[in-house]
């Protein structure tokens, strides 16, 4: 760890205190990596392009007194310089605090770093512990690494697109980055595994991590691979269940929601049925075991269709999880602010904020019993807030220094 116990900020809570990481990326796989180790407390310094920023400030269509509300969640534990990076002082600013830090972060397209200077060769030159995790659309290698990858074609070449939505529609795509999500804490998992090698086996030296979005959705496909190279099974799109898997599904209710039930195993079956007050379904030859279960989906589905429009959502979730079987309601966000087990939890953090007031912001994942993170501050607004502490403080750059710097346009 890099930060000597006077010097930590005291805001900073979890079990990554002490780590320094300079977060270079932009928009959402990058940050998002960032905000895994802030949330834990590392002190995560974020390098935005002077004046206008990480482009994450603006996305969103929503905002509260012209405010992105996005922002306060990537942004949250995190300090921000600006640096030109194009420019030869930009670099050096950057070589500067790697000489300081743990970790670097980026995911501009491969070669960026080389390009400038910053690749990881001349920064383990700086700083042979230097952890380096680089995100990008398919890799720092291979015939595609040149090419600009976003989550979409992530996902799309990730094979999860194809597995999403019904056989006979264009495949649809989830209401959320998934892929930059999912490689950011791919990504994370890499950085924190390089440090506990680093410290330990590793004898204090760095490593790259080098996370593809192709890639992290691929690690998604479960037996996919497999199944088709020793069978030549292509698994396709199956709507709202699983193939041959039943009941696992969602059903109507009589007033107008949708409601999840999994029951797919035997005992759960069985309990499934004795909460329809149809104990003798679960007898039933073509319902009697899984693979029966499946050859019948869409009978079986229907069946229990047919009983769950008979109650609420409420009422069902209620009747199902008295019989101990595997239920839950469809959420929307309005639905999980207002639900008792996300706020016994403190999944649903409010937090009080200048620019924002009181803002409800999702708790820390997972949560830990004896490090457990937090949620010091919202992010800086301000681009560049932290360019003082950081270049002035930690640097020890002076005011005519960072004056200079700013009228030339390199913060």
């Amino acid at each position: 760890m890099t930060v000597p116990a006077e010097e930590r900020d005291e805001r900073l809570h979890g079990p990554l205190v002490g780590v320094r990481v300079i977060e270079m990326g932009q928009l959402l796989a990058g940050p998002f990596t960032g905000s895994r180790l802030a949330d834990f407390g590392a002190e995560v310094i974020k390098v935005e392009t002077p004046e206008k920023g990480d482009p994450m400030r603006e996305w969103g269509h929503h905002r509260y007194e012209g405010k992105c509300l996005w922002w306060p969640v990537l942004a949250r534990n995190k300090k921000s310089v600006t640096a030109n990076l194009r420019d030869e002082r930009g670099q050096d600013l950057v070589r500067k605090l790697v000489a300081q830090s743990d970790v670097l972060i980026e995911n501009f397209k491969p070669g960026t770093l080389e390009k400038w200077g910053l690749g990881p060769d001349e920064l383990h030159a700086i700083n042979p512990g230097l952890v380096i995790a680089r995100i990008s659309g398919f890799g720092q290698t291979g015939p595609y690494s040149d090419r600009p990858g976003f989550a979409s074609v992530g996902e799309a070449m990730g094979g999860l697109r194809h597995i999403n939505g019904y056989p006979d529609q264009p495949p649809p795509r989830t209401g959320i980055s998934l892929g930059d999500t999912l490689t950011g804490m791919f990504a994370a998992q890499g950085v924190v595994m390089a440090l506990y090698w680093r410290d330990g086996a590793g004898n204090g030296k760095g490593q790259v991590v080098d996370a593809s979005i192709m890639e992290s959705c691929f690690a998604m496909m479960e037996s996919s691979l497999p199944e088709y190279d020793k069978l030549g099974v292509v698994r396709e799109p199956s709507g709202t269940g699983l193939a041959n898997v039943s009941p696992s599904n969602i059903f109507p209710t009589k007033d107008g929601k949708w409601v999840v039930i999994a029951a797919n195993i035997d005992p759960m079956f069985r309990r499934l049925c004795q909460a329809m007050d149809q104990p003798e379904l679960a007898d039933n030859p073509r319902y009697v075991d899984h693979k029966a279960r499946g050859e019948n989906a869409a009978e079986l589905d229907g069946r229990i269709a047919e009983w769950t429009k008979t109650m609420t959502a409420g009422e069902l979730d209620a009747q199902l999880d008295k019989h101990g079987v595997v239920v839950g309601p469809i959420y929307s966000i309005a639905d999980i602010m207002n639900d008792p087990q996300y706020q016994a939890r403190d999944m649903i953090r409010r937090y009080q904020d200048e620019t924002f007031g009181e803002l409800a912001v999702p708790g820390i994942v997972p949560r830990l019993t004896e490090s457990a993170g937090d949620v010091s501050w919202l992010g800086p607004q301000d681009v560049g807030a932290h360019n003082g502490e950081i270049y002035g403080g930690l640097l020890g750059l002076s005011e005519t220094e960072l004056s200079e710097l700013k009228h030339d346009g390199i913060i």
